[in-house]
């Protein structure tokens, strides 16, 4: 249906409501004048005469009746669905779908569920987990967590952990077996975990920091995984070492059942930050998620 054609069909409720062009003219913050040009161009359309004019009364026709039966429930739900957007915008409540990797879902996301729900009980979070760089935009999300570096230019995005570190780490089982390496060239000679991204295939570089600048080293992959948890399950289990990020392990090493090497070497990346859209018409949902996040990484500074 066009735009005009949904206008006509407006009018002529809002006239048959009335029973008065003048009402209805006021109503609709036009002119009767154009009002009523407005319902001629509706009955050549249909080829039908809706209404019943006299100098003192407006009255639907059999026809404008019939017709008026079908559209006055259609227009109620127009109606209804425009003021369940318009309180989306001031009342949180709704769907919010946040993009995010593993590490991000577990150190922010996990803990500050209990705080969110009880204060949107009316929002729901649909979370997904992918440690692949995703387009949030493209693919439907509100929300995004990653790594500033890999943050778009254009998308508006909020600080939430300092910056991490990535290390290598084994189980004391996997170092009871084989020496630790002292240099990041060492590590040739162990058995590696690596983690491959799902998305490209590409196998993540272990890249280091030392006196003579960034190097990467090219690691012999015993085990190859596209999940997080798998690769550190594997290191756990002692069937190798691993890469990942230091807020990811720090529970484990604190509990000695990962032990960190290398640490003088290790390479030093952008922390984790929430982006989106700039929207000037953000969802009350949305911001709601936003403010609470930042109220949660703020009581943990």
């Amino acid at each position: 249906m066009k735009g005009s054609e949904f206008s006509e069909l407006r009018a002529f409720v809002c006239v048959a409501e009335e029973r008065s062009f003048r009402r209805a003219a006021q109503r609709l913050s036009v002119s009767p004048s154009a009002l009523s040009h407005t319902i001629r161009a509706l009955e050549e359309r249909l080829g039908s005469r809706l209404l019943n004019r006299t100098t003192r009364s407006v009255a639907p026709t059999e026809a404008g009746q019939a017709l008026l039966n079908r559209l006055m429930p259609a227009m109620a739900e127009i109606a209804s669905a425009v003021r369940d957007v318009g309180a989306c915008q001031d009342e949180p409540r709704g769907r919010v779908r946040i993009n995010l990797p593993r590490i991000a879902a577990r150190m922010l996301i996990a803990p500050m569920l209990p705080s969110f729900r009880e204060n949107y009980p009316h929002v729901s979070l649909d979370v997904v987990i992918d440690d692949s760089l995703t387009d949030i935009v493209g693919k439907g999300f509100d929300a995004g967590i990653r790594s500033g570096q890999l943050v778009q230019q254009d998308m508006i995005a909020v600080r939430l952990t300092p910056d991490m570190r990535m290390i290598v780490v084994g189980s004391p089982d996997y170092f009871s077996r084989h020496p630790e390496p002292q240099h990041p060239q060492d590590l040739r000679q162990h058995q590696c975990l690596t983690y491959r991204w799902a998305d490209t295939g590409v196998l993540q570089r272990w890249e280091f920091h030392g006196p003579a600048g960034a190097h990467s080293v090219n690691v012999e992959s015993i085990v190859t995984a596209n999940e997080t948890d798998f690769v550190l399950d594997a290191a756990l289990k002692g069937t190798g070492l691993a890469y990942i990020s230091d807020q990811f392990a720090q529970p484990w090493i604190e509990r000695g059942e990962l032990m960190q090497v290398l640490s003088e070497w290790s390479a030093v990346f952008s922390g984790l930050h929430l982006y989106y859209v700039n929207n000037p018409h953000m969802s009350a949902s949305l911001r709601a998620f936003i403010d609470q996040l930042k109220s949660f990484v703020a009581t943990r500074r």
